[in-house]
């Protein structure tokens, strides 16, 4: 009897701390794993995905708006993607260009009329300062036609057929800097999707990072001018460890918009807020969302 009851309680034990073992177990594998709070943006619209274009944040995604100067990400797309582009081919700056960027009151890389600028230059001047001027100029010499207007209008074509190519369905452009004559727009989904199409340039992607470049151009009697500097107007370059780009935008229509991209140990975010409240705003939406998009990669 005693070796019975000596088994049965061995028995009993080993059930029970067995049993102890699986409910402890259970209870770990049902605790939730700690939620990511989603953050909340000013922006009316943002879009955030990883390297692959894989979504990881929406905000009214898909609602067409007016982009300002992150167009000219599709201008310089287009340009990069001309056959035996030659970045070292000059351009004479012409007066129709600082006309007008003087009757729109736009943002300019102040190029100087009857300078021979280079095609690599007016994309620093296009992407860093946001020359509208160097995004004329552009459009002038990558559009074909006999008149300056023939061409503007081609090149305008180019970036819609880009933007139908790479599957942006929402988006229509009607000019070449995002200065709108009506029926300019995109959502932030699409511009998303062009940035990271863009960024895999090798030029591009040199060009956007950059915080400060130095012009040196041919006056119209043969002698070199150096420009005056061009800041790119990111604010994300200085204040956000990673930061590669991409580009800024405002206007009355658009209000605030950033294209934004960060690569850090290994991982990339990309995404977009259109119609951010003002500058400062409109960075601390991208911060936010940028943190947001490497943690959900974590």
């Amino acid at each position: 009897m005693t070796s019975i009851s000596g088994a049965r309680i061995r028995k009993a034990i080993t059930v029970g701390l067995t049993t102890g073992a699986m409910l402890t177990a259970g209870a770990v594998a049902a605790a939730p794993a700690q939620a990511l709070t989603v953050p909340t943006v000013y922006a009316k619209g943002a879009y955030v995905s990883d390297g692959s274009g894989r979504t990881l944040y929406t905000k009214s995604a898909d609602v067409k708006r007016s982009t300002g100067s992150t167009t000219k990400i599709m201008t310089a797309k287009v340009v990069l993607s001309q056959p035996n582009l030659n970045l070292d081919a000059k351009v004479t700056i012409q007066k129709a260009y600082s006309d007008y960027v003087v009757s729109r009151n736009a943002s300019q890389a102040h190029l100087i009329v009857g300078d021979k600028v280079t095609v690599r230059q007016l994309l620093y001047g296009l992407m860093l300062p946001s020359g509208c001027d160097a995004a004329y100029a552009l459009a002038d010499k990558f559009g074909t036609g006999t008149t300056r207007a023939a061409r503007v209008s081609s090149f305008i074509s180019k970036m819609n057929t880009t933007a139908k190519n790479l599957g942006m369905t929402n988006t229509h452009f009607d000019s070449f800097d995002g200065i709108s004559n009506g029926s300019n727009y995109s959502t932030p989904r699409d511009l998303t999707k062009l940035a990271r199409s863009a960024m895999t340039g090798y030029t591009f992607r040199s060009i956007v990072k950059t915080k400060s470049y130095t012009a040196k151009t041919v006056t119209s009697t043969g002698t070199i001018r150096t420009m005056a500097p061009w800041t790119n107007t990111n604010p994300l370059l200085s204040s956000y460890s990673g930061a590669t780009g991409v580009k800024t935008g405002s206007g009355p229509e658009a209000g605030y918009c950033l294209a934004f991209s960060a690569t850090r140990s290994g991982k990339t975010v990309y995404g977009v807020v259109l119609a951010s409240t003002n500058a400062t705003t409109r960075q601390s939406d991208a911060t936010k969302l940028l943190n947001y998009g490497f943690a959900k990669q974590a």
